[in-house]
């Protein structure tokens, strides 16, 4: 509304009150010729018409006004009826009546006055309610308008040389943003660009990052939304959405729309769960007719995002809709370390940072876990009050991504620190000692997140295949720990559960799907059966072996299991006494970095002088008193938490 009409509008809205308030109580203690009127009833009236104390009347409407001999002015409300007559019959034979008859305005002011109250309701309503919400910007009552937000000049500006790590990907992607700009080359040719182009990888590998990168590059207007906003509650808003934020991008072409999490609105069609899935498919649908519609050169190019491309309608990854797929995976050693070298912008290192090495030993790791890590290592160094990071800044913040912050206030009291130390102890020195094994990196008796203590084991090189005897190693690594444990004390805790667990889970893989059965031979045993409204992460095993190859599978996996058990017995009773020395260091260490363990391993000394990396040595107030309280020094063993690339127990 312009401000002229919204005037107007108010100058109406307030005559309008004016009026009823003067309809209704208008009159009322006013001064006529210097004297008070009273107001009187009609009762009162005709009393002091009857006794003759009225010298003059006036009648006009339902109005009647009368004086006193001594002046005194009365007024009154005679509504049509027998009163009113005889008080009119009485003041027309005691004193001087003046009737005028009904007011030309009064039926005016009858109906403003019974209008009044509604329409000021209504024009409450308007303002409060129904004009913010179309001037506001969130447009409550367009459930059907499109929630895609418009990347503007406002936002940081990103390009391919923010993205790293993934270069095949950022390669397959430039060529959108060379059709962007030289549309008429490719028109020449007879060229058509993709009209969709499906990102798909795990969380974090930088999908959104990398479209965000093209609209950058290719400097036109970028539009982003999510798949789940296209869910409503009202039915046919999810369609509606579809259509006007495609009626958008085509008005701006050239134009790129980016839905992240595509997997919301285009799951796979079919029998759903729940009443919803009906909407939902109305809201698929309507997507697929708005890619089939596009002109083959039309401006528009739509990029998806997910990482469940598994769960996606096949109608809508066929060719002509989304006609390429790239798959964005974890960067290799060199995309790491790319990676990190973008993220460091902004933030100061010391000379000692090797970021070659923090590559290496993140083998796994997505662009988001890096510039986590970095994170990390830069919120250490503001505690610790640095002006720039150091080394053992990020090396305590990978530890703090892979395992979680130290627990400094857990007491574990004197015997079951020595299981722990013992524990992994055996993790380690079998792990470094079978040929098989990646090496080990670090030894902690050091409570972080759900463990009580972590061996990490990394690999020299990142690795796409896992041999059969690499995997036998694993086993035995991994039950080292709970051999040491039997070996020392004889008798177990349940320190081993997450290691029994990915023994028995690694074991029944190499028998049921990689075909390393000697007595099974080389089958993949067992069907998984999917539900596409549930997901993949329900997925059932379903059987399609017999009862005695059941058997059979059981029988295989605990020999596997105890050939490795046995092996990891023979490995620990012939290095016993390096078996005690590391439990030794571990005692008064705490923590063992490779060299440390490698000295110990051959029967050197070793000082650490030095705290736990990336801890702050405690005040004399702080230190943690070494007796504790009687109710925490018996601390039950937690089963650790198992790492990417570290055998944790």
């Amino acid at each position: 509304m312009s401000k002229p009409a919204k005037s107007f509008f108010l100058i109406v809205l307030s005559f309008i009150a004016a009026v009823a308030i003067w309809n209704q109580f208008g009159g009322s203690g006013t001064l006529v010729g210097g004297s008070t009127v009273k107001r009187i009833t009609i009762s009162e009236m005709l009393k002091l018409s009857e006794e003759k104390q009225i010298e003059s009347s006036e009648w006009q409407g339902s109005t009647v006004r009368a004086k006193s001999a001594d002046g005194q002015l009365f007024e009154t409300t005679a509504p049509e009826g027998q009163l009113a007559s005889k008080l009119f019959d009485s003041l027309s034979q005691n004193a001087k009546l003046d009737y005028q008859g009904p007011p030309p305005s009064s039926i005016v002011l009858s109906v403003l006055s019974v209008l009044a109250l509604p329409l000021l309701i209504l024009a409450m309503i308007y303002f409060l309610v129904i004009r913010p919400m179309h001037s506001g910007g969130n447009q409550a009552l367009s459930f059907g308008k499109s929630r895609a937000r418009r990347v503007g000049e406002t936002t940081p500006k990103i390009t391919f040389d923010d993205v790293a790590g993934i270069d095949e990907a950022r390669q397959e992607l430039y060529e959108i943003v060379d059709f962007l700009k030289n549309t008429k080359k490719y028109s020449a040719l007879g060229a058509r660009i993709p009209k969709g182009i499906l990102l798909t990888g795990p969380p974090g590998v930088g999908k959104t990052h990398l479209a965000r990168a093209i609209a950058g590059e290719a400097g036109v207007p970028f539009f982003h939304i999510s798949g789940s906003d296209f869910v409503e509650m009202f039915v046919g808003v999810g369609a509606a959405r579809v259509r006007d934020l495609f009626e958008t991008a085509k008005a701006h072409r050239p134009s790129l729309v980016f839905m992240d999490e595509i997997d919301a609105v285009g799951r796979q069609r079919g029998a759903g769960l729940g009443g919803g899935h009906d909407e939902r498919e109305q809201t698929l649908n309507q997507l697929l007719v708005e890619m089939d519609g596009f002109d083959p050169n039309s401006g528009v190019i739509l990029i998806a995002a997910t990482n469940r491309p598994d769960v996606l309608d096949p109608a809508l990854l066929r060719p002509g809709r989304f006609d390429r797929q790239l798959v964005v995976d974890p960067p290799d050693a060199a995309g790491r370390e790319a990676i990190l070298k973008v993220h460091i912008r902004g933030k100061p290192l010391e000379s000692d940072v090797d970021l070659s090495s923090l590559a290496k030993r993140t083998p796994g790791f997505t662009g988001a876990d890096l510039a986590n890590m970095l994170n990390e290592g830069a919120l250490l160094a503001a505690r610790k009050n640095r002006s720039k990071i150091a080394q053992d800044d990020l090396e305590e913040a990978l530890d703090r991504v892979i395992a979680g912050p130290q627990r400094k206030s857990k007491i574990i009291s004197d015997k079951e620190r020595k299981v722990i130390a013992y524990h992994e102890a055996g993790h380690a020195i079998v792990g470094e000692l079978l040929e098989n094994c990646d090496p080990v990196h670090k030894v902690t008796i050091l409570p972080r997140g759900l463990s009580l203590g972590s061996t990490w084991s990394l690999p020299e090189t990142d690795k796409y295949l896992v041999t059969k005897e690499e995997l036998v190693d694993d086993i035995t690594a991994l039950l080292g720990g709970r051999v040491a444990e039997d070996l020392t004390f004889n008798q177990v805790t349940t320190g081993a559960s997450s290691d029994l667990q990915r023994v028995t889970q690694i074991a029944r893989a190499m028998v049921c799907q990689y075909g390393m059965s000697e007595k099974l031979g080389t089958l993949a045993i067992g069907r998984r059966s999917h539900n596409p409204f549930l997901g993949r992460d329900y997925a059932m095993d379903e059987r399609n072996y017999s009862e005695d190859v059941a058997r059979m599978i059981d029988e295989e996996v605990r020999d596997i299991v105890e050939t490795c058990r046995s092996r990891a017995e023979d490995i620990l009773r012939t290095h016993r006494e390096q078996l005690d020395a590391v439990v030794e260091s571990l005692l008064v260490h705490e923590t063992l970095d490779r060299e440390d363990f490698l000295a110990v391993m051959r029967g050197e000394e070793i000082t650490v002088s030095k705290p736990p990396q990336g801890e702050l040595p405690l005040k004399e107030s702080e230190e943690p008193d070494a007796a504790g309280d009687a109710s925490k020094s018996k601390t039950a063993i937690t089963p650790p938490r198992l790492e990417p690339g570290a055998a944790s127990g």
